[in-house]
C-alpha cells in the first residue's frame, strides 16, 4: 500500500496511491494514517484522486480517521473519482465532510 505525506499551504496532505480503498487494504491504510491524524498539528486533506473504487471497509476507514481528530483539527477530502464521490453522495457522507477541489483546481 502507498501512502504519502506532505505539507502543502499549512495543511498536512495525506495522498493515497491505490486505485483501491477497500476492505484487502482499508486496515492497513487506517492503522498506517491514524499516528499522523491522532497527533495534534494542522488540518488534513486527504487526497483520494488515486482512488477509482471505494467499498465500506474502505469509507469506514476514512470515517475511524475522522472520528479520530482532535479536538479542533479538520479533515478535508479532496481528488474524489466519479465512483468515490458517488460512493460519499449515497451514504450521505457528503454531507459529513468538507470536500475540496482536486490539487489542479477542478471540481471533483
Amino acid at each position: 500500500m502507498q501512502v504519502t505525506l506532505d505539507d502543502e499551504a499549512g495543511k498536512v496532505v495525506v495522498r493515497m496511491s491505490e486505485k483501491r480503498l477497500d476492505a484487502a487494504i482499508a486496515g492497513e491504510f487506517k492503522d498506517t494514517v491514524r499516528p499522523h491524524v491522532a497527533a495534534r498539528g494542522p488540518d488534513l486533506v486527504l487526497d483520494l484522486a488515486a482512488v477509482e473504487f471505494l467499498d465500506s471497509s474502505g469509507l469506514g476507514a476514512v470515517i475511524a480517521l475522522r472520528k479520530a481528530l482532535p479536538d479542533g483539527r479538520r479533515m478535508a477530502l479532496r481528488g474524489l473519482t466519479p465512483n468515490v464521490q458517488r460512493v460519499f453522495r449515497l451514504t450521505r457522507m457528503d454531507k459529513v465532510f468538507d470536500i475540496l477541489p482536486d490539487a489542479e483546481g477542478s471540481a471533483a
